[in-house]
């Protein structure tokens, strides 16, 4: 048994503006979600949807994770900064170095992305949106590769990521300690079980997960935390 990724989630004061801005850039479909907020779908059976759903708490630090979007050429770098500038992104410095070749941006409400320069052999053949860079430790790595099902692709220097079998982003982890999360974590996963839920849950739970807070259990959603203290959520039947 297994979980299956079915969403990124990120909080958002205005989820629908963020959203939009991610659809447009991504090229998606957006769409309501039934529950709250809005959904952006996945452009190919191996994806992943981006959900956004409102939260009246304000973003205070920089988040734990990210998306880093890969390029063909210096051009075509060039294209997709320019495009997230015209739906609203903007330029921030998270301590890049001036020599580094890659482009960090912030969407609408403040969340980091990278905009990586062309030749990255490190993410060659996993589409546009070639991983979701993580803060996290090595243990924290194996945890999501068991979780998941998926291998891992990269573990070396306490640098760990792993891929779908079928391909598509990467999920990173950078190595420890992880950032200060603000009090909460404002982007996390969504899982789906495959089979039992509540066996699943109990699976997550052997391989080193924790009950998170259940005051955070929102209707569908049953809270969770990875060995490093990462909030996700996994969603029961309906």
């Amino acid at each position: 048994m297994t979980s299956q990724l079915f969403a990124v989630c990120f909080d958002a004061s205005q989820p629908l503006r963020v959203a939009r801005f991610w659809a447009d850039l991504l090229g998606r479909k957006m769409v309501d979600d039934p529950h709250d907020g809005a959904v952006v779908l996945p452009d190919d059976d191996v994806g992943f949807r981006l959900r956004f759903a409102a939260t009246a708490d304000p973003k205070v630090v920089q988040n734990r994770m990210h998306f880093d979007l890969t390029s063909g050429s210096a051009e075509e770098q060039q294209q997709t900064v320019a495009r997230a500038l015209e739906l609203g992104a903007r330029h921030i410095d998270v301590g890049q170095l001036p020599e580094e070749g890659h482009v960090v941006l912030a969407d609408p409400e403040g969340n980091e992305f990278c905009v990586i320069e062309a030749g990255n052999n490190f993410l060659a053949g996993c589409g546009f949106v070639g991983a979701l860079a993580c803060d996290g430790s090595q243990a924290v790595g194996y945890f999501w590769s068991e979780a998941l099902g998926w291998p891992l692709v990269w573990d070396q220097d306490e640098e760990t990521a792993i891929q779908s079998p079928r391909g598509g982003a990467k999920i990173t982890w950078g190595g420890p300690p992880p950032a200060p999360n603000g009090g909460r974590d404002r982007v996390r996963y969504e899982l789906v079980a495959d089979g039992d839920h509540q066996a699943e849950i109990d699976r997550l739970l052997s391989l080193g997960a924790t009950r998170f807070d259940t005051a955070h259990d929102v209707a569908g959603r049953v809270a969770l935390a990875d060995p490093d203290g990462t909030e996700f959520r996994v969603l029961t039947p309906r």
